[in-house]
């Protein structure tokens, strides 16, 4: 039989015999091989059964081989409290804990740093001085020194017959503005605050000494009065020296010579006596001032 060419018919075939037997072959083969299949099957269970025959092992050492570290399960795993702990994978921190709040955070507290307190240190006491009570008593004693000088003049007149009763008024007044009165005042007065100046708190003994020279003084301004009483600048060289010629010696001379001299003694005196008194005061100043400083500094609370 030929194969139908393309564009050829073809032809319809029926089954027939041949084709009927060979099926039943085939069916006739399979029913064979499910019967072996199952007989197979219950060999392998027998031999299954029965112990297999054990052979000797030969203990033929093989060479090492550097054995690479394996990490297994007994080993300490890393985040693990301990080594045969199971780590959990899942974890997460935190997720099992209560919630913390936030601490606060507090700002420390600094102690003030302790403030210096200034203390003004005690001065030392400024010693009192006498010079200015000598200047003021200076001019009460130069007053009196003034009125027994105008005394010694207006008797001297008297007893030269210059002076009288009618006349003695107008001689004083004129003796209160007149150059030869007021001049040997003035003298005795710087004289006596110079003095007093130099002995300051000194004791009634140096007033005593010293008390020449201020009479010296007086004396010298008795003569230098009765030069600008002159005036001696109206005067020659010759006439001014025969004035001061004729007032070495006068009574009036003497007389301020004495009165400068006592007065500086018994004024002096009470300069002496205050001078005393300041200096006592002065001591326990400085006394006071020493006893503060042995004390120590002091807060004084306000």
């Amino acid at each position: 039989m030929s194969d139908p060419k393309y564009g050829e018919p073809v032809e319809e075939t029926t089954p027939s015999a041949d084709a009927t037997s060979a099926d039943d072959a085939v069916a006739s083969a399979h029913e064979g091989l499910a019967d072996a299949e199952a007989a197979s099957r219950d060999v392998a269970v027998d031999e299954s059964v029965a112990p297999a025959p054990v052979e000797p092992l030969e203990s033929t050492p093989a060479p090492a081989e550097a054995a690479e570290p394996v990490v297994t399960a007994s080993e300490p795993v890393h985040g693990s409290l301990y080594a045969n702990d199971p780590v959990d994978e899942a974890y997460v921190p935190g997720a099992y804990s209560d919630p913390v709040a936030p601490a606060e955070v507090v700002a420390p507290v600094v102690a003030p740093a302790p403030q210096p307190i200034f203390v003004q240190a005690p001065e030392a006491p400024r010693p009192r001085g006498n010079r200015a009570a000598a200047g003021l008593i200076g001019v009460l004693a130069a007053i009196v020194f003034g009125l027994l000088y105008l005394g010694a003049a207006l008797g001297l007149g008297a007893l030269a017959g210059d002076v009288t009763g009618e006349n003695l008024g107008a001689k004083a007044t004129s003796a209160l503005t007149g150059w030869w009165f007021w001049v040997p005042v003035v003298v005795f007065f710087l004289a006596f605050w110079f003095l007093g100046a130099i002995i300051n708190r000194g004791r009634w003994g140096a007033w005593v000494i010293f008390g020449l020279l201020v009479g010296a003084a007086a004396y010298g301004g008795h003569i230098l009065g009765q030069l600008f009483q002159a005036p001696f600048w109206q005067l020659t060289a010759s006439q001014g020296e025969e004035v001061v010629r004729g007032q070495v010696l006068a009574p009036l001379a003497i007389a301020a010579f004495v009165f400068g001299r006592e007065l500086t003694i018994w004024f002096g005196a009470w300069v002496a006596a205050r001078g005393k008194r300041v200096s006592e005061l002065n001591r326990e100043a400085q006394r006071e001032y020493e006893r503060t400083l042995e004390a120590g500094p002091r807060v004084q609370q306000g």
